[in-house]
């Protein structure tokens, strides 16, 4: 079983830049395919941007494209989320998700296909 403790979060002025970092323990991170989600108040959890086992592969909602980028350090058990130009739209809670699978090259968009989740980590954009 993988832990996964979220960080990187804060208050930032629109069009500004944060990097979230996701540190896995307990299990190496290189069987897993990651994900990110965010969740603001009143609203359903959502799909950010994922990242194949070997990084090769990501993926992102329509409403980050151009402005993330997930990554990965195998060798760190470590993802990234790089926020740029951030709106204040982006404002929410944003949690880093794990599952494992065989296949080294999948990218996961749905939060139920999820195993495992981090705490979450706030991030405010102010206008």
């Amino acid at each position: 079983q993988v832990q996964l403790v979220e960080s990187g979060g804060g208050l930032v002025q629109a069009g500004g830049s944060l990097r979230l970092s996701c540190a896995a323990s307990g299990r190496t991170l290189s069987s897993y395919a990651m994900g990110w989600f965010r969740q603001a108040p009143g609203k359903e959890r959502e799909f950010v941007a994922a990242i194949s086992r070997n990084g090769y592969i990501t993926y992102y909602a329509d409403s980050v494209k151009g402005r993330f980028a997930v990554s990965r350090d195998n060798a760190k058990n470590t993802v990234y989320l790089q926020m740029n130009s951030l709106k204040p739209e982006d404002a929410a809670v944003y949690y880093c998700a794990a599952t494992i699978t065989p296949a080294t090259t999948v990218v996961l968009t749905h939060l139920e296909r999820y195993d495992y989740w981090g705490q979450g980590t706030q991030v405010t954009v102010s206008s």
